[in-house]
């Protein structure tokens, strides 16, 4: 008989529900604060940039929040999306683990992002809103919303990190193709924006600085909301669709994993993956879950869990989390996803209850196993991805070294296709390992708001 190789659930198998963590955190995740007053924020102080519905997701405790019949209908275009067992790339190991990856680059736009850019889209158009502002690293988030407006009515301007916005042309042309405006940032067209260019007018850029001018655009227009790709406890949310599909394909394998692992920028497909493993381990199962970041934004491993504001230009709400400062400008990576000086405040949380485990690793080292992952599987990962990659091909490793049969579980968040400048630079030897300033970071977390 032929081993499976993919695990597919029928689109009746859809999940109906998103799962929220905050309903069985032993601990409460702290609440954001408003800047002024320093007190936690309620739904009128979020109304000018997001609609109520998703204000009303973003502090829920709910243990499920239903998923729209109009957002599961478009789910259906790619969702549920497959379960692979990486058998190939297990005999190239010659290890005794067994490796599954969900596949999330399946999606129109190649990766998790649209499974919380096509609910926000539908929030926003029901509640009237005519456009969207967003902020993009790598081009993930900007194509997602893009496509997610395209579908719902709604225009969308996207600010794009300005390194990502030259290294990443064909993402810029996929969301134009969308009907999307793509803007480098910093742009002259905010005041955030000018005030960057006028310290810096060589500046790459950097998701805080993207998010301040979308975040100024959305609050000075009446017609247009502020969409955000990751972070925020609504995002973590509507990403839940993929490991609450994990778990029903794992049981089609007849398996459960030991190790569940995913990159981490600021925490989506992370949470979308991990935290239903979460639930499961705050029940008793004893599962290791844990978050990969780039060595050079090592927010998780190097940042303090402290108050800080979303962006760059500190408008955003004070956030509890692992930052490296607000002004943190981490240098330029091929991940640019993953270029972003904080980590959602829920999957800071979770690390600093001890429930997940953090790593981080250099570039190189992931275009390695990301090279080696696509000659064994066929599928070549986004330059974050490969950070999940990597660690995935350590554990097998490591199995391999003890003589053990763990299985493995690692979101694959998207796929590499508009990203081959990397790879090229990669296969060059262009491709270098970027270290932070110890001195820069140090400066940016002694401005790290005073919170009492």
């Amino acid at each position: 008989m032929t081993e499976s190789t993919k695990y597919l659930l029928s689109e009746d198998r859809l999940p109906k529900a998103w799962y929220n963590l905050n309903a069985d955190l032993p601990v409460p995740t702290p609440p954001p604060l408003h800047p002024g007053t320093g007190q936690p924020i309620g739904p009128d102080d979020l109304a000018p940039i997001f609609p109520m519905a998703v204000i009303a997701q973003e502090v829920t405790t709910e243990r499920w929040v239903e998923i729209p019949e109009p957002v599961r209908e478009v789910y259906r275009l790619w969702r549920p999306s497959p379960l692979i067992r990486a058998r190939r790339l297990e005999r190239a190991l010659d290890t005794p683990a067994k490796i599954y990856f969900k596949y999330e680059g399946v999606s129109p736009a190649g990766s998790h992002k649209p499974n919380t850019s096509v609910p926000q889209a539908f929030y926003n158009q029901q509640e009237g809103v005519k456009r969207l502002a967003t902020e993009t690293g790598a081009g993930q988030w900007g194509s997602s919303l893009a496509f997610a407006g395209s579908l719902f009515g709604l225009e969308v301007e996207v600010f794009m990190v300005k390194i990502s916005y030259q290294q990443k042309p064909y993402r810029r042309a996929l969301m134009e193709t969308y009907g999307a405006t793509c803007i480098a940032s910093p742009s002259p067209l905010t005041a955030a924006g000018r005030a960057i260019l006028e310290k810096d007018p060589g500046s790459n850029g950097s998701l805080g600085i993207a998010i301040s001018e979308a975040v100024e655009v959305a609050a000075s227009r009446d017609d247009t909301k502020y969409a955000l790709g990751s972070v925020l406890n609504h995002v973590c949310l509507h990403q839940t669709v993929i490991g609450e599909e994990a778990m029903m394909q794992m049981e089609m394998a007849g398996d459960q994993p030991d190790i569940v692992i995913a990159c981490t920028g600021g925490g989506s497909n992370f949470a979308g993956l991990a935290f239903p493993y979460i639930r499961e381990n705050l029940k008793g199962a004893k599962v290791r879950v844990i978050g990969v970041e780039p060595a050079s934004c090592p927010t998780l491993t190097k940042g303090l869990y402290a108050y800080d504001f979303g962006d760059t230009g500190k408008l955003t709400p004070l956030v509890k989390m692992h930052t490296l400062g607000a002004t943190f400008m981490p240098p330029g990576s091929h991940a640019g996803g993953l270029r972003y000086h904080g980590m959602a405040p829920m999957v800071s949380h979770v690390k600093q209850q001890g429930l997940m485990e953090a790593r981080a690793y250099h570039q190189t080292e992931c275009f390695a196993a990301a090279v080696q992952f696509a000659r064994a599987e066929g599928i070549v990962p986004a330059p974050e991805s490969s950070h999940a990659v990597k660690a995935a091909v350590d554990e097998a490793l490591r199995c391999k070294a003890e003589g053990r049969s763990e299985t493995i579980l690692f979101n694959l968040s998207g796929h590499g296709h508009f990203d081959m400048q990397a790879y090229t630079d990669y296969f060059a030897g262009k491709l270098k390992d970027t270290t932070y300033d110890q001195s820069a970071l140090d400066a940016a977390l002694a401005e790290l708001p005073q919170v009492g």
